[in-house]
């Protein structure tokens, strides 16, 4: 004999489990920002979308040719620096597999007159 309101019951729970994984990976989005310190220096912070920081979260510069030109991690502030590769490349930060954000060359620029403390 068959339970339907078991069923029903197992059903609400099995979706109440996927939406809140489903929120939970959501919540932790990696995001990254790099900016010019000046001509031949970039500054890039890496974060989730909740803003909290990510100290020692892998964050790479890469040629787009595809070779790896540094492998990063972030410092105590979440910020890797670097010297501005002569190629082009773009920035990747990558927390776990499918939770990466990636900065393109031409994304990074001069910061705005106010900067924020990580920009200095």
């Amino acid at each position: 004999m068959r339970n339907p309101d078991v069923h029903r019951t197992l059903r609400c729970l099995l979706i109440i489990g996927i939406a809140s994984a489903s929120l939970h990976a959501v919540a932790h989005e990696p995001v990254a920002r790099c900016v010019l310190l000046d001509a031949q220096t970039v500054r890039c912070r890496g974060a989730n979308n909740d803003g909290d920081e990510m100290p020692g979260a892998r964050m790479d510069v890469i040629a787009l040719s595809g070779e790896t030109l540094l492998e990063g991690r972030l410092d105590a502030r979440s910020t890797l620096t670097f010297k501005r590769p002569e190629q082009p490349f773009y920035v990747l930060f990558d927390i776990a597999p499918g939770l990466q954000s990636v900065v393109e060359q031409e994304e990074i620029m001069l910061p705005p007159t106010r900067r924020a403390r990580w920009m200095q």
